[in-house]
């Protein structure tokens, strides 16, 4: 290979590719049409990426691209770097034909486009079938052409002859290749054909290769090959042909990153996969986990220089456009990829993130979290909150922590009702001035509420009615008494559920004295039954999300009345923003300036409530 990061490719057998078999062309990848190069200015790749997300991936159940979701996944890959991007099947359906259409004139700017198709059918000549004429007018510059390396799905699935179906991958592949096409030949099935009938698997291999196809890829179908498996099937792939190799893995036995890896050290240089994983049945090979380990562990280019920092951030573009939750455990682009919830966990890490920390999560855009439950310990409070507690009230606020979630109470998550325990127990240490050495919990917090104890509403009562008419249907109305400062406000809202209505009719009663409020909203509302065996007089555990249009926030509450679980989640959200604690500055970051800070006035008559704060934050949180 003649550099040295070549000369550090894992080898089988320890040996480079040309010390093995003299003469073979299994170069590292050089730049072509279709921009294969790191970046520009920055050399070659040492691993070609091939997506197949747009067509593979799409086959899990569950997802349904319209064609506008197809062009945007696709803009965003070509974006991010990839070498290869297969489409879809041109053949198969209206909408991966409209899709290259829609390339045509618009082509992608880095990225190869690639139309996939199957061989021709046993009997059909190649210029009379519909299937490769489609493939061939989606005007792509390469094609992927996929047929069977495994003998039984010759005779069974396909019902022909072993010779037939050589014919129809090396008719196929030339066909293409006397157009001008670059072919991907993807030998489906192919660890399975070897375990079977390993001559015949390369038979199928030296069909492709004399045909002229370009990449020989070794597919893993169903799914179920170990590792040792694939090595030894690379190898003798590697040793029977000149052409360079590829790899595309299923996910079915839990191995297809771990199988890719091992083709790549047993000569492949191509892998084949899909964002996420996504494909049928368990998935494919989840390319961005495939690219960082390559790049991160192996030390082997992938991606163009500095695109490893956007893994997370397509990873997430991915699942939004497929409309599917993100993956919180998915390795390194995750949010609990780099979450830490054990005490001891964060107490070392403080001292130093390797120390349970792989890679520096920064490398692949994503973010280190600490979480705070019953198994933290104050190492985790100081991490989250960034409080300049002492010892004593730290120890009170975990304790706290921990009774609560005996309770049914979680904190992940709901950042918004832990920030306000710890003020809470910062305000009863230390009173109007902070904390007994004088530093305030949340420093600059801009509201005066939080130098001046109490919070900024007291709940007196409310009252929700429904009325059902099955005329008229349903009728909710919410009435509702606080106290601001020393002004008891009266007020009532009508919603289209029981919690909405209780939420207008709060908003109502605190717009005037807190017209700011304007600016929260409630983005995201759950609902968990944490006894189902009670049945419907089961606790239940309300998470809302808010946001003030910069930042977001969570807070939780918990009860066997749904409506009052609803109500603690709903008023300590608003409480949150009121103290300021939305815009305190993260641990470790700038402070965000006085123009994020909500501009909240102190309800009057706070100082007088000052003696008797410590009963109002008993009554709030019992509220």
């Amino acid at each position: 290979m003649g550099d040295d990061k070549a000369a550090r490719l894992p080898q089988a057998g320890g040996a480079p590719l040309e010390a093995r078999c003299p003469g073979r062309t299994h170069p590292v990848v050089r730049p072509g049409p279709g921009s294969l190069a790191a970046g520009p200015g920055a050399g070659p790749l040492d691993v070609v990426l091939y997506d197949t997300t747009l067509r593979d991936g799409t086959q899990r159940a569950g997802i349904h691209l319209t064609l506008a979701d197809k062009l945007r996944l696709a803009r965003r890959l070509d974006d991010f770097g990839v070498p290869y991007i297969e489409g879809g099947w041109p053949g198969s359906n209206p909408k991966d034909a409209a899709f290259f259409r829609a390339l045509e004139d618009q082509p992608l700017r880095r990225s190869r486009l690639v139309a996939f198709t199957s061989t021709r059918r046993p009997g059909v000549a190649v210029q009379h079938d519909p299937v490769l004429a489609a493939a061939l007018a989606a005007g792509t510059p390469a094609v992927c052409v996929v047929g069977k390396a495994w003998d039984r799905h010759v005779t069974v699935a396909l019902g022909t002859r072993l010779e037939e179906n050589l014919a129809m991958i090396r008719e196929t592949v030339a066909y293409f290749v006397a157009r001008g096409r670059e072919v991907i030949f993807d030998a489906e099935h192919f660890f399975d054909g070897f375990a079977a009938n390993p001559e015949y698997a390369l038979a199928v291999l030296a069909a492709a290769e004399e045909a002229g196809a370009s990449w020989l890829v070794l597919c893993d179908t169903n799914g179920g090959s170990l590792p040792d498996a694939v090595t030894r099937a690379v190898q003798a792939a590697a040793a029977a042909t000149r052409t360079p190799l590829g790899i595309h893995c299923h996910d079915d036995a839990g191995l297809a990153v771990a199988n890719s890896l091992a083709a790549v050290a047993a000569g492949c240089r191509m892998v084949q996969g899909t964002v996420n994983g996504y494909g049928e049945r368990c998935g494919n090979a989840n390319l961005l986990t495939v690219a960082a380990n390559l790049e991160l562990k192996l030390g082997l280019r992938c991606l163009p220089a500095g695109a490893l920092v956007e893994l997370t951030a397509v990873s997430r573009y991915a699942s939004e456009v497929a409309n599917l939750p993100h993956r919180e455990e998915a390795p390194y682009v995750g949010a609990n990829a780099f979450a830490h919830k054990a005490g001891i966990h964060v107490s070392a890490l403080l001292k130093e993130p390797a120390l349970y920390e792989h890679v520096d999560p920064a490398r692949v855009g994503n973010d280190r979290r600490v979480l705070v439950s019953e198994l933290s310990g104050r190492a985790n409070l100081r991490y989250v909150l960034g409080a300049e507690l002492d010892e004593p009230a730290l120890a009170r606020l975990l304790e706290r922590i921990k009774e609560l979630e005996h309770g049914g109470y979680q904190f992940e998550g709901a950042e918004g009702t832990l920030a306000l325990l710890a003020w809470e127990v910062q305000q009863a240490a230390g009173g109007a001035t902070g904390t007994p050495g004088g530093q305030a919990a949340f420093p600059e917090a801009p509201v005066p509420e939080a130098a001046d104890p109490g919070w900024p509403f007291v709940l007196e009562s409310y009252r929700v009615t429904a009325l059902h008419d099955p005329a008229a249907g349903s009728r909710v109305e919410a009435t509702i008494k606080v106290r601001v400062g020393e002004r008891v406000v009266h007020t009532a809202a009508e919603g289209n559920g029981p919690v909405n209505a209780l939420d207008a009719a709060l908003r109502k009663a605190l717009s005037e004295v807190y017209p700011d409020l304007e600016q929260v909203r409630l983005v995201d509302y759950k609902v968990r039954v944490l006894e189902g065996d009670a049945g419907t007089g089961a606790r239940v555990r309300v998470l809302v999300e808010s946001t003030d249009g910069r930042a977001r926030w969570g807070t939780v509450g918990v009860s066997t009345n749904i409506l009052e679980a609803s109500w603690q989640a709903l008023a300590d959200g608003l409480r949150y923003y009121l103290l300021g604690l939305a815009a305190a500055p993260a641990p470790g970051g700038p402070d965000p300036g006085p123009e994020a800070r909500p501009s909240v006035p102190a309800p009057p008559g706070a100082a007088a409530r000052q003696a008797t704060q410590a009963t109002q934050v008993r009554q709030a949180r019992q509220a």
